[in-house]
């Protein structure tokens, strides 16, 4: 009798000969899909990842993270609040338009403007500024030292195609609007989109007209999601796909004992966390009415000391993960391990904060949960769920695809989330920008999905922005941090380790937040 995965994996080597595979491709398998080609629809890391490849930033990272020119080969601050940025000549987008000037101002106001998940990054920016057609000026609120490492996922898009294409906002997620920029890519970047079938397979082929250096020999690479961990591994150990990520925790081993197949693993700069809604006089999903228990601190610690965190890391994780008390890990700038202390795990203590808040009996709420984004994320909310369950606290555990669930929470239809976060200037600074201000309407706080609140470390991120002097700003991180662990403001978890399943005939590049570069991937001859 044929097992699921096997059938599974013979449907895969038909969809993946209809791709028209050669010797010279790739084929790259993940548990979730880019959820659409336009790179300022969703503030993910796989959605950046994948449409890294087609689409490109003014400054990018090397291999080790660094800051590397890219659209623009060169920046300077020409006062406190001015960069200049020397745009890069003679590259085209892959329909053959000239890249200028005109669309930078063009891209960094349509990330800028509604519709798009990328406000965060720019809600700083005063003004973008053509100098010439290639040179632009970015003008800033405030000083803004780490303003390059802040646009290194800020995608340049032609404005030519976008007028043409009708596709000058970005794809709205919350709201299920799509346009042409969904399904086609005009990018300028080193591989080209040249077939999409969401939620089935992206094929991607090299650029003959790139502008830099493509150091793999790769020429086509076949992206395809495989939600199913039992069916991804099998998939990688008959050779059907070449790449695939990420490897269960469980079957890590399994992988590495195969002739043909390695797990490439490695830390990764992801924070897991959950968050609550703060904000809601009532909670939309609970069985609470006429107030809201997450307003009360006494009830976020109590689902704090709840959790056994041990627990899960040695059961769910496999011992693949790092406990945290922060929003960050290490390797990202502004991290003190004498911070990352846990409160401690303690159901009894949780039980007396919840009867001291009021609930001596509990209450329910529902909790919205991916199950194919992060590392045993359906795993670690079920996990979570039962812990609550001991201090009399019933979870509704809503787990579903990624598809429908960041809609979902992005527009903050929930009570109660997981969410993942990797800074992506490896600062900081952009997760207290990003998680913890105060949400306001010009992107500030854009992920603070419970509108967790307090001015003074909103006022203390405003500084940390500014301030050059490394070791005051040091010092006002850690003091923003205290505040937010001492409000209990979010639920952190642990960081996740990177696990890439790899043929042994493939060299690639696994970089720290998880993105996949296909210009660094090669087939060994």
């Amino acid at each position: 009798m044929r097992t699921k995965s096997a059938a599974t994996v013979l449907a895969l080597v038909g969809a993946l000969a209809a791709a028209g595979v050669n010797a010279q491709t790739i084929r790259v398998a993940n548990q979730g899909d880019a959820l659409s080609l336009d790179p300022h629809s969703l503030n993910e890391s796989l959605q950046l990842s994948v449409t890294g490849n087609v689409y490109e930033p003014l400054v990018g990272r090397n291999k080790d993270l660094s800051l590397a020119p890219a659209l623009a080969t060169s920046w300077k601050q020409t006062s406190p609040t001015v960069w200049r940025f020397e745009l890069r000549k003679g590259v085209t987008f892959h329909d053959g338009t000239p890249f200028t000037a005109d669309d930078v101002v063009f891209s960094m106001a349509r990330v800028s403007g509604e519709g798009s998940d990328l406000k965060s990054n720019t809600n700083d920016i005063k003004e973008v500024r053509k100098v010439n057609d290639f040179a632009i000026d970015i003008e800033t609120r405030e000083p803004f030292p780490i303003l390059p490492d802040v646009l290194t996922t800020v995608y340049m898009l032609s404005k030519k195609w976008c007028e043409t294409n009708n596709a000058t906002k970005p794809v709205d997620r919350r709201k299920g609007i799509e346009n042409t920029a969904s399904f086609k890519a005009n990018g300028t970047g080193p591989f080209r989109v040249r077939e999409r079938q969401p939620n089935v397979r992206t094929t991607f082929s090299r650029n003959a007209t790139y502008w830099g250096k493509i150091e793999g020999n790769v020429q086509d690479v076949v992206f395809t999601p495989i939600g199913n961990d039992a069916t991804r591994v099998a998939a990688l150990l008959s050779g059907e796909v070449d790449v695939m990520e990420p490897v269960p925790v469980q079957d890590i081993a399994r992988v590495n004992s195969s002739p043909n197949t390695k797990a490439v693993t490695g830390p990764e700069l992801r924070t897991i966390f959950l968050g609550m809604d703060q904000k809601r006089d009532e909670l939309l999903y609970s069985s609470v009415k006429g107030k809201n228990p997450f307003k009360d601190k006494r009830v976020r610690q109590a689902f704090y000391q709840a959790i056994d965190i041990d627990g899960i890391q040695k059961t769910v994780m496999r011992g693949a993960s790092n406990n945290t008390a922060l929003m960050v890990g290490p390797g990202i700038n502004g991290f003190l391990p004498e911070q990352n202390k846990r409160l401690p795990y303690d159901a009894e203590a949780a039980k007396k904060l919840l009867a001291d808040a009021g609930y001596p009996a509990g209450f329910e709420v529902t909790m919205n949960c991916p199950n194919d984004r992060y590392v045993n994320d359906a795993r670690i909310c079920q996990a979570v769920a039962a812990n609550l369950a001991r201090i009399n606290v019933k979870v509704n555990l809503q787990a579903e695809t990624k598809g429908t669930y960041f809609p979902k929470i992005l527009r903050r239809d929930t009570s109660f989330y997981l969410l993942g976060w990797t800074p992506t200037t490896y600062d900081a600074h952009n997760a207290l920008n990003a998680l913890m201000v105060c949400p306001d309407d010009k992107g500030a706080g854009q992920f603070n999905l419970g509108a967790y609140c307090n001015p003074k470390l909103d006022e203390l991120t405003k500084k940390i922005q500014s301030e050059t002097d490394k070791t005051k700003r040091s010092a006002m991180i850690k003091e923003a941090f205290d505040i937010h662990t001492a409000d209990v403001g979010h639920l952190p978890l642990h960081q996740q380790a990177l696990a890439w399943g790899v043929s042994k005939k493939i060299t690639l590049v696994q970089l720290a937040d998880n993105y996949m570069p296909f210009k660094w991937m090669s087939i060994n001859k």
